[in-house]
């Protein structure tokens, strides 16, 4: 809701009159004002500019695909074009977004009736390994790269397989993502760097 002419709304929620707001106050709110009216028109620029790439890619990789019969690309869609000099890359690479189902319980049982059994010649490290696998983070969730790495642990027991065929069967993939990353380097003997379209970065 916007003020009434001739007042401004101060953080709590009050009208105050535009004259009795101290002028320095007036500069840094039309500052403010202004510098994030343009962020939000470089932030719209930004999703345009995606949308355009990601379109010309496809319809340039479409082209590839019909001319030649064949596909363009990596593991799960990810795809690096580079310019002819070898110093440009554009590359789109896919994510997914990963939560785990009721199975997790089960493997965390699994794992510390493991845990139990090998308490007296069971490695400390292994156990903190475990135990801050399944740790919830600050965020509230739990640590996904750790729960998952506890499967490349080459353990021969067959709870512990069990447990890590229970968290194999927990994941659930919510959502996947595709991102666009732009790379540039002087030459062919230089190693590439991101170019950064993050504000806070460039």
């Amino acid at each position: 809701m916007s003020a009434p002419d001739g007042y401004m709304q101060d953080s709590a929620g009050r009208l105050v009159p535009r004259d009795k707001v101290k002028p320095e106050h007036l500069m840094v709110d039309d500052l403010v004002l202004d510098r994030f009216g343009k962020a939000q028109a470089l932030r719209e620029s930004l999703k345009a500019f995606r949308q355009e790439t990601f379109e010309n890619i496809q319809t340039a990789l479409a082209l590839i695909t019909e001319q030649y019969g064949t596909t363009y690309g990596g593991q799960k869609g990810n795809i690096t074009l580079t310019s002819y000099d070898g110093t440009k890359k554009i590359t789109i690479a896919i994510g997914d977004s990963i939560s785990f189902g009721p199975e997790l319980q089960a493997a965390k049982a699994l794992i510390d009736s493991c845990l139990g059994r090998w308490s007296e010649g069971a490695d400390a490290n292994l156990k903190v390994i475990v135990t801050d696998a399944f740790e919830v983070g600050k965020e509230g969730k739990i640590r996904t790269d750790k729960i998952l790495g506890l499967r490349r642990l080459n353990i021969d027991d067959a709870e512990w397989q069990r447990a890590m065929q229970a968290i194999s069967d927990s994941i659930r993939i919510d959502a996947t993502k595709a991102y666009i990353r732009f790379h540039e380097r002087k030459g062919p003997d230089d190693d590439f760097r991101q170019v950064p379209l993050d504000i806070a970065r460039a």
